[in-house]
């Protein structure tokens, strides 16, 4: 194994969403990650190959008979750390919750739940939207006339994955000081609350609307917004500084001084008729060959599939084929990737010895 992580050892309970997508970041860093999956495992999506599997190896269990439990904890009494994203109490009763392994004090036990371990809806079901809606992001989020999702990268992968990881290093780097392990609950909830700490403090400040497309960067602003170009693309601007509006104003052949003062909110409605009015005379890709590489914080609105493709992906590498590689990039150890694969059990009973 190479990477930062690779004296790094953790079983994962395969789930969906948070759960594979912090055990693959992981395993792209190296760490040793086994993944146990239910026999006859459904999928959301009916996929030939999922990305967020790669790095790392995985058996089928069925952790609710003695022998797939035995297994089971055989494999986490040698880990550093377990993943999982089951409701509350559901590990405790099959006897692989975070208080059945006394024999492993520095176990990191890391939990993934939208609504974590404790509260009134902590037993509910719910999926990345709903967990987003308690916390005011959804709230700030899309057009004036209606909340719009964000895909789930804010709910399950920036507020979940990434914390759940967050957390269980720091817990780890404490575990491997004292040789005590601990309990990470790492809820979305949370996660999306502590991530609108800028928009919170705006708000408390009296710097932020409680409303959509009001404020500087929830495409109220004329100058942190996207156009539609005479090809039907979008060009995306993002000129908050005045050295860069003047910059962009300059490329596009515009004079700041018969344009109305933006820094009046009641202006950005003509504003923004203007800046589209003349992002609309040329195409998004003839938009990118004039304002890529320089100060007015413009570029092109790329597809996902166009997205590997872009010059700057390109050169650093950002893409394997059509796989994000590694983020984010080490100096030292930038990671690796490699596909899963399935073992045995006695395969399994082997690791780590």
């Amino acid at each position: 194994m190479s990477g930062a992580l690779s004296s790094l050892r953790v079983v994962e309970i395969a789930g969906i969403g948070p759960t594979p997508f912090s055990a693959m970041w992981l395993a792209d860093h190296g760490a040793q990650v086994v993944r146990i999956a239910r026999p006859g495992s459904p999928q959301i999506f009916p996929l030939k190959r999922d990305v967020l599997d790669r790095g790392r190896d995985w058996l089928e269990l069925d952790l609710k008979s003695p022998e797939g439990r035995a297994i089971a904890r055989d494999l986490i009494l040698r880990a550093d750390a377990v993943i999982e994203g089951m409701r509350p109490g559901v590990m405790e009763r099959l006897g692989l919750g975070p208080g059945d392994f006394p024999e492993n004090p520095r176990l990191v036990y890391g939990r993934m739940t939208g609504w974590g371990q404790t509260g009134p809806l902590a037993h509910s079901a719910g999926h990345d939207l709903t967990y987003l809606a308690i916390t005011g992001a959804l709230s700030a989020i899309g057009p004036a006339d209606h909340p719009v999702p964000p895909l789930n990268l804010v709910g399950d992968f920036a507020a979940g994955s990434m914390y759940l990881v967050a957390g269980m290093l720091a817990a780890i780097l404490r575990a491997r000081e004292t040789g005590r392990g601990q309990v990470v609950d790492a809820a979305i909830t949370d996660g999306v609350a502590h991530l609108m700490a800028m928009i919170s403090g705006l708000r408390v400040n009296g710097l932020w609307r409680d409303e959509r497309q009001a404020n500087l960067l929830d495409g109220g602003a004329p100058y942190y917004s996207c156009y539609r170009c005479a090809c039907g693309g979008f060009l995306a601007i993002g000129a908050i500084e005045p050295q860069f509006w003047a910059d962009l104003v300059r490329r596009l052949d515009l004079s700041e001084a018969d344009l109305p003062d933006r820094a009046d909110p009641a202006n950005w409605a003509a504003l923004r008729e203007i800046l589209a009015a003349r992002i609309a005379t040329r195409s998004r890709d003839d938009w990118a060959a004039a304002l890529e590489g320089t100060d007015a914080c413009a570029a092109p609105v790329l597809s996902i599939d166009e997205a590997p493709g872009h010059p700057h992906n390109r050169a650093r590498g950002t893409y394997v084929e059509r796989d994000p590689r590694p983020a984010p990039l080490l100096s030292r150890d930038p990671g690796s990737l490699r596909e899963g694969r399935r073992i045995t059990v006695e395969a399994a009973r082997d690791l780590w010895r």
